[in-house]
């Protein structure tokens, strides 16, 4: 495929419409861009030769032409000098340059032209190829983006997940606490419940040896 051919294939290309249907819209972007700079360079090549033709025939005209002017005065000459023939002569000679120069002139407006469609296909390309790049760069952004987002939410997912077990933790933790206190308490509850019973059963036990050792106290002794 000549330049020309993937140059009109790219420019009547859709991008939009291509990325659309892309499986992978930027392995398929990077590779028109690829294209396209390919292109690019084979375009300023083909345009560097043009112009190249062009100087050459420009150079080739200014030395024809100065043919034509010393071929002018040299007839001019030849007649102030009354030899008329070789003024035809040297008007035949000039005739002969002059249609050079036409023929050459030509040659430099087509060169000229071809350079200035070549400048504005480059121009043209450079606009598509601008185009594919800030669409690469957006979607280069987006993925990175879509990746940074997925990786904060499975990190966010994997705190709270870390959290909850924390807190879970925590709160049993408190719990274990709590029945350890209330444990203590009922062991202090019982004690002291323990210690006022056998408080009671001694008191008891010391008023019924005090009833018995009154029994056998005789009347007449005072009593305390």
């Amino acid at each position: 495929m000549t330049v020309f051919s993937r140059f009109r294939d790219i420019i009547s290309s859709n991008i939009n419409a291509l990325l659309d249907k892309a499986e992978d819209p930027e392995k398929l972007l990077k590779l028109m861009i690829r294209e396209m700079e390919d292109t690019l360079v084979e375009l300023k090549a083909s345009c560097a030769g043009a112009m190249a033709s062009r100087s050459k025939a420009t150079r080739n005209l200014t030395e024809l032409e100065n043919q034509v002017k010393n071929w002018a005065a040299r007839a001019q000459l030849a007649v102030e000098k009354g030899s008329e023939d070789l003024a035809r002569e040297a008007l035949l000679e000039k005739r002969a340059y002059r249609e050079k120069c036409e023929n050459v002139r030509l040659e430099v407006g087509q060169h000229s032209e071809l350079v200035q469609n070549y400048q504005n296909d480059i121009q043209e390309l450079e606009n598509k190829l601008e185009q594919a790049r800030n669409k690469y760069r957006v979607l280069l952004q987006r993925h990175i983006h879509a990746t940074k987002k997925k990786q904060a939410q499975t990190d966010i997912r994997r705190a709270k997940s870390a959290d909850t077990m924390l807190k879970f933790n925590q709160f049993e933790s408190r719990i274990d606490q709590l029945e350890a206190d209330a444990n203590l308490v009922n062991v202090k509850t019982d004690s002291s419940l323990e210690e006022k019973l056998q408080k009671l059963e001694t008191d008891e036990a010391l008023e019924q040896e005090l009833a018995e050792l009154k029994k056998h106290v005789s009347p007449n002794t005072p009593q305390s």
